[in-house]
């Protein structure tokens, strides 16, 4: 998956779970949590989502990399 389709699974992702985020509001290095205003339960259903839609099993101990734009973009794309 490229960067861009990355970007995209994200924020489709992102609107199911709080519609009023907007992920194109966020730099590379701010911490989504923050940024987007998600507490622990929508992040972790954010993290659901994602694995779902990429048919990818992603562990606990891998969201730390998830926390931001620029980590989570990496992560998608090397999947």
């Amino acid at each position: 998956m490229n960067e861009t389709l990355a970007r995209a699974l994200a924020a489709e992702v992102l609107a199911g779970i709080a519609p009023e985020a907007d992920l194109a509001t966020v730099r590379d290095h701010e911490d989504l949590r923050v940024a987007l205003d998600l507490d622990s339960m929508d992040f972790m259903n954010f993290v659901i989502g994602l694995s779902e839609r990429t048919g990818r099993a992603i562990p606990e101990a891998d969201t730390p990399k998830l926390h931001t734009l620029r980590g989570l973009l990496a992560y998608l794309a090397a999947a």
